[in-house]
C-alpha cells in the first residue's frame, strides 16, 4: 500500500499485516494494472488502489478476474440475444401483422407465439419458414374490386 493511502496503524502494534478482504475494482493506470481494495479490519473509507506488484493474494485476483469475465460474458449474450430476431431466436411464428416495402425490400411484421414482440423479417425468408402464414396474410389481405360491365 502506498504510505499516503494506508490505513493509519495503531501505535501499540508493532507490525501491522494488511489483509485483503476483497477486491472491488481494477483499473490500468500509466500501463499498470491497479486494484480497488478492501482492507480487512478497516472501513471502506480506507479502501485504496493499489498496484498489482504489491499484491500476494493470487486467489482473491483469481476469482475476481473470473468474476468479471463471467460478467462480460453475460452482457455480451444479452446483447446478442436483443440483435437476434424471430428465427434466430428460435421462435415460432404465430401470424404476420403486415408487409411493407423496407428499403426496396418486401418485409413481414411477424408476431411469435409466446412472445410481445413482433419483428420485421424479409418476405423471402417468411416464404420459406413458414408459407402457410403467408398465403393465410394474402387469403385475408387481398381485396378483389368487381368491374361493373355495360
Amino acid at each position: 500500500m502506498s504510505a499516503a493511502k494506508r490505513p493509519r496503524q495503531r501505535k501499540d502494534a508493532e507490525e501491522q499485516e494488511y489483509i485483503v478482504e476483497k477486491i472491488i475494482d481494477k483499473r490500468i493506470r500509466n500501463g499498470a494494472v491497479e486494484y480497488f481494495l478492501s482492507w480487512k479490519g478497516f472501513p471502506p473509507s480506507e479502501n485504496t488502489w493499489e498496484p498489482e506488484a504489491n499484491l500476494d493474494c493470487p486467489n482473491l485476483i483469481q476469482a475476481f478476474e473470473m468474476q468479471e469475465k463471467r460478467a462480460r460474458d453475460d452482457k455480451r449474450k444479452r446483447s446478442d440475444n436483443q440483435n437476434c430476431r424471430g428465427f434466430d431466436r428460435g421462435l415460432e411464428p404465430e401470424r404476420i401483422i403486415g408487409a411493407t416495402n423496407t428499403s426496396g425490400e418486401l418485409t413481414m411484421l411477424i408476431k411469435w407465439k409466446g412472445c410481445e414482440e413482433a419483428d420485421l423479417v424479409p418476405a423471402k425468408l417468411a416464404n420459406e419458414r413458414c408459407p402457410h402464414l403467408v398465403i393465410k396474410f394474402y387469403e385475408d389481405h387481398i381485396q378483389w374490386n368487381s368491374c361493373a360491365r355495360t
